[in-house]
């Protein structure tokens, strides 16, 4: 990956009366510009987000998703939908003057990179897509369900079950939805951090190790956007029109150039749904990294798309 480099510019754009997202570009102001879509929905960005880019070629440009990270108000579910996402990334090429730009997204960010895709196909240049998801009902119940993810982690995920009742844990997702609506702050905060713990302990080939309960009610602030956005999009259908949606359409994107990266050991994101893709994008470069999970920040994903960036420098 690239040093670490610092934002030229950065600030809040108000999308709406109630939502105001946080960007920042980075790199060359006069380079290719590529928009790094983040993950979760909730995930917010981070300054390793910046370092998969050559900062001399590129203009790079960040941003935090509405609820998310620094945008404002925070953990916000109000009209918080792929719609909406959509039409922020739209007020943003257009705040920044930009015709055509590169769409880098991994895990969540390359769901939204897609619905993009298909409802702008005429505004991206390349598709850069890590860790697929395509949001549908399976890939959900793989991760969140007793028979999939679970099998693997089984310690992780009866934690992850310990707050729900018996009745609970049938529909766990629906459940956690309810604890993290409730109108207790602290109620929300609980369940935030119990959500966050399992999808962490998942996320790499080597598992994330950490001492989860020495914390207080204020370290789990931090979790509180990604478990509440999470599962406000995963009780609605991710706010997709239909469940093939994004594999539907991204048939129809083959006139865009596009890499797709997984990890071939990925417990959150599974290669099957990014061979799936690949399969609806022949014209894609597929790259399964085989030592590696779900987090770009493992050493063999961060390598590989960092490596596929420079390749792209050849575009024009």
């Amino acid at each position: 990956m690239y040093p670490v480099i610092q934002p030229y510019h950065k600030n809040f754009l108000q999308v709406d009366e109630r939502h105001h997202i946080y960007f920042e570009e980075v790199g060359n102001p006069r380079g290719y510009p590529v928009v790094f879509v983040h993950g979760g929905p909730g995930g917010g960005i981070f300054p390793n987000c910046r370092r998969f880019f050559d900062p001399r070629h590129y203009r790079i440009i960040l941003f935090d998703q509405r609820g998310s990270g620094q945008s404002r108000p925070y953990a916000e579910l109000v009209d918080n939908t792929t719609p909406n996402l959509i039409g922020d990334m739209e007020i943003l090429r257009e705040y920044f003057n930009i015709e055509q730009w590169m769409v880098f997204g991994g895990s969540w960010g390359s769901t939204l990179s897609l619905a993009y895709a298909i409802e702008h196909p005429d505004r991206v240049r390349a598709l850069i897509l890590r860790g697929i998801f395509l949001a549908r009902q399976e890939e959900i119940d793989w991760l969140y369900g007793a028979n999939g993810a679970a099998r693997m982690f089984p310690a992780e995920y009866a934690r992850f079950m310990s707050i729900l009742s018996p009745e609970e844990r049938i529909t766990p997702v629906e459940s956690y939805y309810k604890y993290l609506t409730d109108e207790d702050a602290l109620v929300q905060l609980k369940a935030a951090w119990e959500w966050d713990i399992w999808e962490s302990s998942i996320s790499q080939l080597i598992p994330y190790v950490r001492d989860w309960d020495n914390t207080s009610p204020e370290d789990w602030q931090a979790s509180l956007a990604i478990a509440r956005i999470e599962s406000h999009y995963f009780v609605n259908q991710s706010f997709l029109p239909y469940e093939n949606y994004l594999l539907d359409g991204a048939k129809t994107l083959g006139h865009i150039p596009t890499t797709i990266v997984n990890g071939r050991y990925d417990v959150i994101c599974p290669c099957k749904t990014a061979y799936e893709l690949a399969e609806a994008m022949p014209h894609a470069d597929f790259i399964i990294v085989p030592d590696t999970g779900h987090s770009s920040m493992e050493q063999g994903t961060s390598d590989v798309l960092t490596q596929v960036m420079d390749q792209y420098r050849r575009l024009k």
